[in-house]
């Protein structure tokens, strides 16, 4: 995927989450055009990104606790710890892409909309080098944002309650007290996109 492209696709996860005001019908399709060519990117993307982002410290609390563990177990116990993670993002990025997928429409298309106008919206589908991209390019921090916090006030609940488990699920293969449940790492948001 070009830089572009995924700018383009970053920008449209993070769309403020305002009502369409309906659009005529030639605006319209530019705009579910631009949705449809991005949402699938942009649904894998930021729900990786944001099922990842807590796991690095998760990750370097694992090894230093690693180092505890006698070594003729620190192997089998550094495998059962990578499966435990692997099983962590295999649950839970499928679970946020559906979360991305839904709101990505609503959000993409109403910031779109009030953003852009139609010959604007055709140059973004032809996306040539043009004044067009570096304002849609500047968007692409708000709109990203936007997704984001949308999408993890309806699942952070859920993704904070797996993470603790996970966490959990390390500290008992490490042979270590579970910590206290205030200090799970809370998912991070994706970081703003580069161009």
């Amino acid at each position: 995927m070009t830089s572009r492209k995924l700018g383009l696709a970053l920008a449209l996860a993070l769309a403020a989450g305002n009502a369409l005001a309906d659009p005529s019908p030639a605006k319209k399709a530019l705009i579910d055009k631009i949705v449809a060519l991005q949402q699938q990117a942009l649904a894998d993307n930021l729900a990786a990104s944001i099922v990842q982002g807590p796991l690095p410290q998760l990750m370097n609390g694992g090894r230093a606790a690693l180092q505890q563990v006698p070594a003729d177990k620190r192997e089998a116990t550094a495998k059962a710890m990578d499966a435990e993670l692997k099983k962590f993002i295999d649950e839970n990025v499928p679970y946020l892409k559906d979360k991305v997928s839904k709101a990505v429409p609503a959000t993409a298309s109403a910031l779109l909309d009030e953003r852009f106008n139609e010959d604007e919206l055709k140059q973004i589908v032809a996306w040539a080098e043009s004044p067009v991209s570096q304002k849609f390019g500047l968007a692409s921090v708000e709109l990203q944002k936007a997704v984001a916090q949308k999408v993890m006030a309806e699942a952070g609940p859920t993704l904070e309650g797996r993470l603790k488990t996970t966490q959990n699920n390390l500290a008992k293969l490490l042979g270590l007290q579970p910590p206290p449940a205030n200090t799970a790492p809370k998912p991070a948001a994706s970081a703003p996109a580069k161009k």
